[in-house]
């Protein structure tokens, strides 16, 4: 019982996520990406900061590396999210969460370049699965996903836009990773990351700008299937995966919190009735698989 528990808790995080994102697609849809992610922003910077000041996990002001939370908070938390809500809005959630399996060989590479870890076979072979699987998936582009008429054409802002998102929010991460190595509470940099993307979001939404204007007008309703969502993945996902880090070796417990891929396939299945390609099913493992040899290694 005391290994299941962390292993049932990580299923569960790839299985929130993995529900959290179908969730998304349509309220997105209806706001846009911006106003989207100010809502969910806003909300979930609440309810970290709330936890971490219930929880007494707030870092003192000294250990706070204020360039390194600014690239992660720029970077990670507002334009990664920004690019993964308008991938979203564009793709469906199932590429989405495929396209996002590209962080794991983006993340090995850039921290190859950045802080001179070493790229190993292992690494270099789980991307080439990633990127095989991520291709197969794409050709078994569903209605559901994107619209038949001018697939072509769709497609390729869609792959873009998860590319940068994947890149942005892994490097988002990196930023932060010395910290998180040194002691600082995960719950804690999460809360800082999310509210400093939150106060940014709410200055530039002052910007009178129509890109930045809300596609329809957010109602009680709107507003609920909104946070939702972020609340499933910000907070009890991302704390199921905590705890099993905690009680689990890191990597395994990585893998079981990464299969969200293969978790949205049933999900769609039993909201849109239609069974999901072979070659999309293919994909999701393959994209899975290679994380497990990247994370692994």
């Amino acid at each position: 019982m005391i290994v299941l528990l962390p292993a049932v808790a990580a299923l569960s995080a790839s299985f929130g996520w993995a529900s959290g994102i179908v969730l998304a697609q349509w309220p997105a849809r209806q706001l846009g990406a911006f106003e989207f992610t100010r809502i969910q922003l806003i909300a979930c910077a609440a309810l970290m900061s709330l936890v971490s000041s219930v929880l007494g996990l707030w870092p003192a002001p000294a250990t706070i590396d204020i360039p390194a939370y600014s690239l992660s908070v720029v970077g990670g938390v507002l334009l990664g999210n920004l690019a993964m809500i308008e991938c979203l809005r564009r793709g469906g959630p199932r590429l989405t969460e495929l396209l996002l399996c590209l962080k794991a060989p983006l993340v090995a590479l850039m921290a190859y370049i950045w802080l001179g870890e070493t790229l190993s076979l292992s690494d270099i072979t789980g991307a080439g699965v990633v990127i095989t699987g991520i291709v197969l998936a794409i050709q078994a582009s569903h209605a559901d996903e994107v619209p038949i008429t001018g697939a072509r054409k769709i497609l390729g802002p869609v792959v873009l836009l998860g590319i940068a998102a994947a890149a942005l929010q892994g490097g988002g991460f990196l930023a932060v990773k010395p910290m998180l190595e040194q002691g600082a509470e995960p719950i804690a940099v999460a809360a800082i990351r999310l509210t400093g993307a939150a106060g940014l979001v709410i200055l530039i939404s002052l910007w009178p700008a129509a890109s930045f204007k809300p596609k329809s007008e957010p109602n009680a309703y709107l507003l609920v299937r909104t946070i939702l969502p972020g609340v499933i993945g910000y907070g009890f996902s991302s704390s199921l995966l905590l705890y099993a880090f905690a009680h689990m070796e890191a990597g395994i417990a990585a893998v079981l919190g990464s299969l969200s891929p293969l978790f949205v396939l049933p999900i769609l299945w039993l909201k849109t009735k239609m069974r999901p390609d072979p070659r999309a099913i293919a994909g999701a493992f393959l994209a899975v698989t290679g994380t497990a040899i990247i994370v692994l290694s």
